[in-house]
């Protein structure tokens, strides 16, 4: 008897209804039309695309960025007594041998491959044997040169139409602007689909931006209370990742570096350790992040500022995939954002993508200095509309404004004064009255605001300049080795036809800091904590035995609803979000015993 969407939610993933959105996907993908579905992190993609392939007694092949990616996602479909497959590099041959043939036998109807194996010319001709129903491209930004983290190999996969012109193909992303949606859905199916769009809020992350001051201080200040959680650091660099590693582990916290330059083997080891321990701090370069799928991640620290707004949703989108309260922060200085315009004029030759660059940049500059509500700044960029959320560092500690329109009209002067050649540091100094010798040299102590800014300390002009560059009245000019130059709307500030608007730069407490709160506690009765912690370690004992992410066994939110409602029997258990037949079958008595013995 076929069966329909909502018995396979029930009946195999143990969930009594659709989450907003996930019905509309899954009744398109199963009609056999083609789409790219945005949708914000936690979201329950996987489950779009999962049971439109459950639904059909055709092959569904799923496009994966990344091995370790793959193995979970097979790991989580046969935990739920589905048969998934993947063929990758890092499984022996008699591991990939049997999963082609399961494949081919129509045992296993959905397929795990990278972009790379599925666009050799032997695979395509295989699966084509096999009359394939769905294709689906996860992190299908990947495909466009007009997003962020565009990946050769996926351009590729632009002509599986003309390969399977019967099949079914889905893109689905996290992070695409309109011209990278466009663009997506042009080179996966020719602009003949759908583009569906369920919004970018994630309300459960509480969004802060701090200048950069002393990153040390304020990473431990943003950590004080996490220790007993999971969560990632990003820096910018291998260096600062060692570095950082090495001083939270000197301070006392569970820390493991990830980049591009530790062997494979030591990158999989420190992944496999951040995907099933509790309460582990990642630090890590970007190369670390794409397709990680696990759902407890309760914060995210950029230390160095991102590429784009969209680099930066895609980063901190990791935090609370649970759906449960997490934290994000993001850390922010001057030489960062002329790295950033350094690295944009390094990429290639093409201008017209160095100015979108730039842009982009440009935007993120302006969300770090918003004064307003920060998801309403990060929203609007994205085209969506929302409120005040009430959960942003600006809407719980609303920042002072001030008129700064007489500090701003001196910096431009001597900006201008000194013919818009030189960098923060040196107009700092002429603004100071500073006697250096390329001052001196230069006769720029014989300058109108020469010593002007005298009565200010560095720390302040250097906020100040901050501030000028990502309100777009100064820019930073790297072709010129970082020089600060007066923009349009700077040249009105100057000539007095404008106000420049001020963040107030309090130095008693240079780094702006959120009111001290009390950690988040997760959705859990005080009396459920304890009982809550021995689920958590037997899921642990559990998903070590098995060798599988912790989630695997059973997500946080699920041991959560075992710890409120305390189930006592099979029959209650089976009526827990997120278990399932065959997990009740695998795990029920185990937990009962566990629930019992806390009673």
């Amino acid at each position: 008897m076929d069966q329909s969407a909502a018995q396979i939610l029930h009946d195999v993933f143990g969930y009594g209804v659709f989450r907003p959105g996930q019905e509309e996907i899954v009744d398109l993908l199963a009609s056999g039309k083609s789409a790219l579905i945005v949708m914000p992190t936690g979201a329950g993609k996987s489950l779009c695309y999962q049971i439109p392939a459950l639904l059909s007694d055709r092959l569904t092949v799923i496009v994966s960025p990344l091995v370790a990616l793959m193995d979970d996602q097979v790991a989580a479909l046969r935990a739920n007594g589905v048969p998934a497959g993947s063929i990758h590099s890092g499984l022996t041959r008699e591991e990939q041998v049997t999963n082609w043939r399961a494949v081919s036998a129509s045992e296993c109807r959905l397929l795990y491959l990278s972009p790379e194996r599925l666009m050799t010319q032997r695979m395509l001709d295989a699966i084509a044997k096999l009359n394939p129903a769905l294709f689906v491209v996860d992190e299908a930004h990947c495909i466009s040169k007009w997003g962020t983290s565009f990946r050769p190999e996926y351009e590729r996969l632009s002509s599986l139409r003309e390969h399977f012109p019967d099949a079914a193909i889905a893109g689905f992303t996290a992070t695409a602007d309109e011209a990278t949606r466009s663009d997506i859905a042009a080179k996966l199916f020719r602009g003949k689909g759908r583009i569906i769009v369920h919004g970018f809020d994630r309300p459960n992350l509480r969004l802060a931006v701090l200048p950069k001051t002393e990153w040390k201080t304020q990473l431990l200040a943003f950590l004080e209370d996490k220790r007993e959680v999971a969560g990632i650091v990003y820096c910018l660099s291998r260096k600062l990742t060692g570095e950082v590693a090495d001083f939270l582990n000197a301070s006392g916290f569970n820390a493991i570096a990830y980049h591009a330059g530790l062997d494979a083997q030591t990158r999989k080891e420190n992944q496999n350790r951040f995907m099933s321990e509790n309460a582990v701090t990642m630090v890590a370069t970007i190369a670390f992040g794409m397709g990680v799928d696990k759902p407890d991640i309760r914060y995210v620290c950029n230390l160095n500022l991102p590429g784009s707004l969209e680099a930066y949703y895609q980063e901190i989108g990791r935090a609370g995939r649970d759906g449960l309260p997490a934290e994000t922060l993001l850390l922010f200085g001057l030489s960062d954002m002329a790295l950033r315009r350094r690295f944009i004029e390094q990429d290639g030759e093409d201008e017209a993508h160095k100015m979108r660059e730039h842009k982009r940049l440009d935007a993120l500059l302006a969300y770090c200095e918003a004064a307003t509500c920060r998801r309403i700044a990060l929203l609007s960029y994205f085209d969506e509309e929302t409120g005040a959320c009430g959960n942003c560092d600006n809407c719980l500690d609303p920042p002072t404004m001030i008129d700064g329109t007489r500090d701003a009209q001196m910096l431009l002067s001597v900006i201008r004064d000194t013919g818009q050649m030189f960098g923060g540091a040196h107009i700092i100094d002429v603004l100071r009255g500073a006697k250096t010798q390329k001052i001196l040299d230069r006769n720029h102590d014989r300058l109108a605001g020469y010593g002007a800014g005298a009565d200010q300390p560095k720390d302040y002009w250097q906020a100040f300049i901050r501030q000028a560059v990502a309100g777009n009245y100064v820019t930073i000019n790297i072709q010129k080795y970082g020089a600060l130059q007066i923009t349009r709307l700077g040249v009105r500030v100057a000539e007095g036809e404008v106000d420049f608007l001020l963040r107030e730069i309090d130095l008693a407490k240079p780094a702006r800091k959120q009111k001290k709160r009390k950690a988040e506690k997760l959705p859990v009765a005080e009396g459920d904590q304890d009982l809550l912690a021995v689920l958590k370690s037997l899921r642990l004992e559990i998903a070590r035995e098995k060798n599988v992410p912790a989630y695997v066994v059973f997500p946080d939110a699920t041991l959560m609803e075992m710890a409120r409602e305390r189930p006592a029997t099979l029959d209650e258990m089976s009526g827990i979000n997120g278990v399932g037949p065959r997990k009740l079958e695998g795990f029920g008595k185990i937990f009962l015993e566990a629930i019992a013995a806390q009673d």
